[in-house]
Order: C-alpha cells, then structure tokens, then sequence
C-alpha cells in the first residue's frame, strides 16, 4: 500500500462522474446529513484537515470477480437510498472506494447532485414532502452559526431566490464551470459582487468565491493511499481495520459486508436492502431498517448466540442464513402483514424487536399461507395479538432486546406448535422487569395516554376488538376539541374550576374512540351530544353505546364532561381489567 499524489477535488469528481470510481460491496450505504456536508465544505474552505482516503486498484482482467455499486448521486430520503449496481461490461482498470465513501458522496451531491429530506410537518408517504435541494453558498456573509465560518445552505430552487442585502446565494456547483480565475471574475462582475456599495460584503464576496476556486481547482486535498492486492480477504481485513476509527462500523455493518462478501448464490445487498424497501411499504408503512432484518436473521436461524459480534458472522453461518433467505423473508413479511391487519404501523409501534417472535413462530409453525386472513387462525391471532399489544405497553424491548428475544424462541420451540404460547410467555417473566402482567396501577395510568400518542391506539385496539383495523378508523375526539377553550366554554358558562379540568382533560384516553373515516368526517365539529342523537337510530342507540363505552342514562352535552369523562373512564377501566388483569 503506497502513499500517492494528492488529487484536486475537481479531478475526483469527474472520476466519479465517469465511473472510473467506484464502491465494493462491502461498503456500507450512505449516511450523512445535510449539517454533515455543510461542515465539509465549510472545513475545506477553512483548510482543516479531512484525511486521507483509502483507494483500491482493481485491474480489469480482476474487476469481474468482484461486485461493485454507483456512488449516490441524488439523494432522497425515502426513495433513491441505495446505490445502483456498476455495469462493468468491457471495463477498464477501476479504482474501488475502501474510506472515504461519506465524504466522496458528500462532495458529488455537494457540487453536482441534490439531497432530498423529509420535511418534519409532512407524512413520510407525502410525495411532497421531499422538495429536492441543492447546496449553495452565501457570498455576502459569514455564519451566524459559531461552527460554522462559511454559510453553506441545502436549499430549494425557489428558497435559492431569496437574495437580499445580506444574501446572495451562489450554486456551489456552478464552481466547476468556472474553470479559470478570470471566470470567477466576469461571475462577481455580471452579480454586481465587485461593486457593491458595502465594501466588505464586496471583499467578502470576492475572497469567499476565489477561495471555493482555489478548494476545488487548485489546490491538490485528496490524499490517498493506493491497495493494488487481488484477495478479496486482505481487502476485506484492510476495510474493517481503516473502518474502526471515526465514524464506526456497526455490527450490523460488518455482518453485511461479510454477507456480501460471503453469499454465494446471492447478492446480500440488493436482498436485504430492497427486503427492507419492500416491507416498509406493507400496510400505512413500517420504519424497519437492516439492523432489524439482520436482527431476525440470527434468530430465526436459531443461532445459538444473537448478538451482533463479529464471531457470529463467519462464512457458515452467513451461508445458513443464504439457504433459509427466502423462509426468513416470508415469516417476517407474514409477521408484519399481520400486525399491519391489528392497526399497528410506523406510527405506533415502539420497537421493531417486537415483530421477530411473531416471525419466528410463523415459520416454526411451517409458514401457512393467509395466516391474517384465515378462518382456522382467529384464535392464534388473538393470542399473538395480546401479546404484542401487551409488549407494546410494557415497553419490554426497551433494553438488551436478545433478553426477551432467546427466552420466547425457547418457549415457542418447546411449545407443541398448536397456537401461540402466550400463557407460557407470561408466566415465564412474571416478577421480572420484563412482565407482561399488569396490575390495577398500571391500567389506571393507562388513562393518561393522549390523542396522538403511540400507546392510545394500541389501548384502542383492546377496547375495539371487533373493529377491522385495516379498514380506515380514525381515533376521534368526542366530545370535539374545537370547542376546548377558554372563551368557548365561558360562552357555554362552564365554571372557571371547570374550565381548567376541561382543558386538562379533553386529550384524554376517556374522551376518544374509533370512529371510521367517513362517520368521522361527517361528525366534524358537531357538539357530541347533538350528533349521537342525529346519528344513531333509537333502536340501535344502546348497542351503539355499549361498542364505544358511554355512559347510559346520563347528559351527554359538554356542560356535563365531568360526569361523562368519569363515568366513562370506569367502563374502560373494566375494560381493560378484563382483557389485561
């Protein structure tokens, strides 16, 4: 391994522009923020350090005996994640990416691609919610961030508009076609940047847009040493040691890089990562990653030892876990249909962890077909159900998952494979800090779960047993909080001591239910007592109050919320108590 001559990062872009760069499959995917990148590019305009990069020579007489992936070029957060497979058909020598992949990626999307992240108001399945953004820079200014010298900013095309006095917003990667000093110049002349009548927003614009120049053009920053061996295995070893400093290799990092290097039918990368995209799809959408599939993968494979250590991760348990991939994926895919088919999503579920019994025991059990659907499963289901709505609220994954996760594998491979061990379950953690068993306490507190909270639809689900959750029910305020303030219960001469109990009070687990989408819809803002009666037909009105636990023989208008919200809170009580004491 020898020390090289230092690149300019224009020449490294057009490397990776052309393909002559590329990653090996043991690189683990991109990673970095936005706030990541724009600390790169402000270090490198302040002549920090970034390190040296670690280069792999593959000649072309070798490049076939090795899998290789595109660096990312447009990033979106949920649909261009992974890296698309290199077509090396007729290829040249390649140089492989063994460190430095984050900052390679993040200097390409920096000053020749785009970064698309969730907006934090917007649904993750909201197509707008990922405005795409390129990087840009201020050239009338410094930070107001004390990190930060240079004002490097993710923008939109509409955002990157927005100049002002203080502001004009230069496209970092228009640098590139400035190739000459005398380019930059007729930039800041035709901007009207030399001229400005503050002078030190001029200097600033013309030191700041040279100096970017300089950073890309001129001056020689990427270091690199150069591995020229052919063994795979060297490669390997060299990429896990340069990989244990800095941003460290998760295990679950390592175990992929091992699998892929390892798998010899498969390609374990674009498995588990498009096993990952297409199970997050399933129902309103699941937030699993590999750590979870590789996770169910030492488990389901019935390793002895679960844990991400990298003695776990040798050739032949790699290839046990190649041989059962397809069991594997379709106990898990199972397992989360049928939690999706309970209601549960990536709104509402804590920890993932919680799928892998279910899975293990689907394929313990011999993976039938429609297991969520089928007749002959109801009871099963009911009982996997009340564990998982159990374990949700007793956050019993919360801590050292393989805790919980080798007990109930055991218990399930004692178990004679009828239904779902759920009695078993509970009394082997009973008294432990993993209890699933609930006390008078611990219901009663449930009642302070509020609207929008994960745990309220998973008390929902206990309470509404006979509501198909994967139709679309909404969880509704009854009494409505549109009218839970302080001027509209004055209006209605609520008490000022009442008014602070009602306002305290409304988000409450006592005053929700499930109600379906259109019902809901139609409901709106009616006062509840109003749209009961509207609503349901006298002949229907006690088995309807009986399905949502309200109270009978009571005043249902808001002026009497003290009474109903405690009448009813004792129903659900009961409720509870039965399903869960």
């Amino acid at each position: 391994m020898a020390f090289q001559t230092p690149l300019t990062i224009n020449e490294v872009i057009g490397n990776i522009h052309s393909k002559k760069y590329l990653l090996p499959s043991i690189q683990r995917e991109f990673v970095w923020s936005t706030n990541q990148i724009t600390k790169l590019f402000d270090s490198l305009m302040r002549d920090y350090p970034i390190n040296a990069f670690l280069f792999w020579k593959v000649s072309k007489e070798n490049v076939s005996e090795f899998r290789f992936y595109e660096f990312l070029r447009d990033y979106h957060q949920r649909k261009k994640r992974h890296n698309e497979k290199a077509n090396l058909n007729g290829s040249e020598d390649i140089i492989a990416v063994l460190d430095g992949q984050q900052r390679l990626t993040s200097l390409y999307i920096g000053l020749k691609g785009s970064y698309a992240y969730k907006l934090s108001y917007k649904r993750w399945d909201n197509e707008q919610a990922y405005p795409v953004r390129k990087l840009y820079l201020n050239l009338l200014g410094s930070s107001d961030d004390p990190e930060y010298e240079y004002e490097f900013e993710f923008l939109t095309d509409a955002e990157s508009k927005n100049n002002d006095e203080n502001h004009h917003w230069f496209p970092v990667g228009k640098i590139l076609d400035l190739k000459e000093q005398g380019d930059v110049n007729e930039y800041l002349i035709e901007n009207d940047l030399s001229s400005n009548s503050d002078k030190t927003k001029a200097k600033f614009a013309n030191r700041t847009l040279f100096k970017l120049h300089t950073v890309i053009h001129t001056t020689p920053i990427i270091s690199y040493y150069l591995e020229q061996s052919k063994e795979l295995d060297k490669v390997l070893n060299i990429f896990i040691r340069v990989n244990s400093g800095g941003t460290t290799l998760s295990y679950s990092d390592l175990l992929l890089s091992f699998a892929t290097a390892q798998w010899e039918e498969k390609d374990a990368r674009e498995e588990i990562n498009s096993f990952v995209d297409e199970i997050n799809e399933i129902g309103r959408g699941f937030n699993v990653n590999k750590d979870f599939v590789l996770k169910a993968c030492l488990v389901l494979s019935d390793f002895n030892d679960i844990s991400f250590k990298v003695d776990n991760f040798n050739k032949s348990n790699m290839l046990k876990i190649q041989d059962n991939w397809d069991d594997i994926t379709k106990a898990i895919r199972d397992a989360m249909k049928l939690i999706s088919s309970f209601g549960f999503s990536r709104e509402n579920i804590t920890s993932n962890n919680l799928i892998i019994p279910i899975a293990y025991y689907l394929k313990h059990i011999g993976l039938p077909d429609n297991f969520e659907i089928s007749n002959a499963t109801i009871s099963d289901r009911v009982k996997i159900k009340k564990w998982f709505t159990r374990a949700l609220l007793k956050r019993v994954f919360s801590f050292m998952p393989d805790g919980v996760l080798k007990p109930i594998r055991d218990i399930i491979n004692k178990n004679n494979g009828k239904e779902f061990p759920l009695d078993e379950i509970i009394n082997h953690f009973k008294g432990t800090n993993r209890t699933l068993v609930f006390t008078d306490e611990d219901i009663k507190n449930l009642m302070y779960s509020k609207y929008g909270h994960g745990d309220t639809l998973v008390i929902m689900s206990i309470l509404y047993p006979w509501a198909d959750l994967r139709n679309n029910f909404h969880v509704d305020h009854m009494h409505p909080k549109s009218g839970f303030t302080k001027k509209k219960l004055q209006k209605r001469g609520i008490s000022e001591e009442s008014i602070e109990f009602y306002l305290e009070n409304y988000n409450y687990i006592g005053n929700l239910q499930l109600l379906e989408s259109i019902p809901n819809i139609e409901k709106s803002n009616m006062d509840f007592d109003k749209w009961i009666t509207d609503t349901i037909s006298k002949e229907t009105m006690d088995d309807y109050k009986s399905k949502h636990y309200i109270p009978k023989n009571i005043d249902l208008s808001i002026t009497n919320f003290e009474q109903f919200l405690d009448e009813r809170e004792k129903m659900i009580i009961q409720k509870l108590k039965s399903e869960l004491l």
